[in-house]
């Protein structure tokens, strides 16, 4: 079963490479979607996949990159679209 996964991280994850790093983490788990920097600071996501690898790219956004630091990632589940072929960064 796919799911959604909607994500805002905030604290230092502007300029560390947390986009790319984001990226390369879900297209592993083989996870579709987006992720892109807000005007406020924060990253936003969006991914689709199954519950667990979904699970997974969540609790590696609580962490980050070598160089970020989280302070809070809000998580909002629903149900996929499937409008998404792969996992792209959004300007």
């Amino acid at each position: 079963m796919t799911e959604r996964l909607e994500l805002r991280i905030r604290g230092r994850v502007q300029g560390v490479y947390y986009r790319a790093s984001t990226q390369s983490t879900a297209t592993r788990l083989g996870l579709r979607g987006w992720v892109r920097n807000r005007d406020d600071g924060s990253v936003e996501l969006l991914a689709e996949g199954p519950r667990p690898a979904l699970q997974a790219l969540l609790e590696w956004c609580a962490e980050g990159p070598p160089g970020a630091r989280v302070d809070g990632c809000e998580a909002t589940w629903g149900s996929a679209s499937g409008e998404f072929q792969g996992f792209s960064i959004l300007r």
